[in-house]
């Protein structure tokens, strides 16, 4: 089977990390034997585009996961929580994009760069981390097996398409009503996103902190393999179409100078120094939108601790974030334990 490829079924396949997922199915060139989509009812029927041919969306059930290989979920929790078991039992490995198995003992949770070998662990069903934990911690990783992290302050600045395709519609349709001196309708976000920024991802918890901000923590700590990593983090949204933003502010064990994360970095896999301020070169989601690696700069010393360092990451959160990091799993798994 492998020599002829994979069967392959991408759940979720009409929303705005599905598509992405099926682009970079094809871009990465990934053996696929057969393609399944799978999505709602609402979108049962519609046509979607892989190799040159038109796939017909159909409506995911228990029974849709027969003769599949790999299931690549991007369909929500609740979705997966229902689906996912029936695609295991079916004889799928499900890599899940969603939150609900992330924390599960007995489920990995993926980062290729970073663990690649928890995926031999799995028992059906492989977890890939939030977006924005992706993209944090495969920088981190280098400067953690060096130096070894202590602490992480972390404040995040998402864009409204991590919140999928109708956050991106809302945010189109607010810049237009401003521009026309019109009513802005909000709908997908508490308030407004235009012109604004909400410190108000996902739910509030007990603690005060959010459920967005509680998976940076905890999902950083299971990925890195270190509990005693103190993590603190303030996520926000911002009025940006694609492209998660991240100021990280480590504490370390052993020194680590500017520079010798510079070159730490500038040798890692998934990684793009670009790291110039004199000459205006820093990340940005203008640069980073549509790119594969996450972006790194303004790495500079922290001067009020003893080993501290601040880094600004920038990824493609529906890429590497989410649809990427999906399909490297499921590449580590066919070349290595399928």
């Amino acid at each position: 089977m492998a020599s002829k490829g994979w069967n392959v079924a991408v759940a979720g396949a009409t929303g705005a990390v599905g598509e992405v997922m099926i682009r970079i199915l094809q871009e990465r060139e990934f053996p696929v034997r057969n393609l399944r989509l799978l999505a709602s009812e609402r979108s049962e029927g519609k046509q979607l585009e892989f190799k040159g041919e038109k796939i017909k969306v159909e409506r995911m059930t228990p029974d849709s996961f027969k003769g599949i290989d790999i299931a690549l979920f991007s369909a929500g929790a609740s979705r997966s929580k229902e689906f996912c078991p029936a695609a295991v039992k079916a004889g799928a490995v499900v890599i899940d994009n969603s939150s609900a198995f992330r924390m599960e003992p007995d489920v990995p949770l993926v980062v290729p760069e970073v663990n690649p070998d928890a995926v031999r662990r799995h028992k059906g069903i492989i977890a890939n981390p939030n977006c924005t934990t992706i993209v944090t911690v495969v920088p981190l990783k280098p400067l953690h097996d060096f130096a070894r992290i202590k602490r992480m302050i972390v404040s995040t600045y998402q864009a409204v398409s991590g919140a999928g395709a109708r956050a991106i519609d809302e945010l189109r349709r607010q810049v237009m009503a401003f521009a026309k001196g019109e009513q802005m309708e909000v709908s997908t976000f508490p308030y407004q996103i235009a012109f604004n920024v909400l410190p108000h991802i996902d739910a509030f918890l007990e603690n005060g902190y959010t459920k967005e901000e509680m998976k940076m923590v905890n999902e950083t700590r299971k990925i890195m393999e270190d509990d005693s990593i103190r993590i603190t983090a303030t996520t926000v949204r911002v009025p940006v179409f694609y492209a998660h933003s991240v100021s990280v502010n480590i504490e370390t064990e052993k020194k680590l100078t500017p520079g010798m994360a510079r070159e730490l970095l500038s040798r890692a896999p998934g990684v793009r120094v670009h790291d110039d301020p004199a000459n205006r070169v820093y990340p940005m989601p203008l640069l980073v939108a549509g790119e594969d690696d996450c972006f790194v700069g303004r790495i500079r010393e922290d001067e009020s601790v003893e080993n501290g360092l601040n880094l600004w990451v920038v990824g493609d959160q529906l890429r590497k974030g989410a649809a990427l990091n999906a399909i490297q799993i499921a590449e580590a798994l066919v070349s290595r334990f399928l």
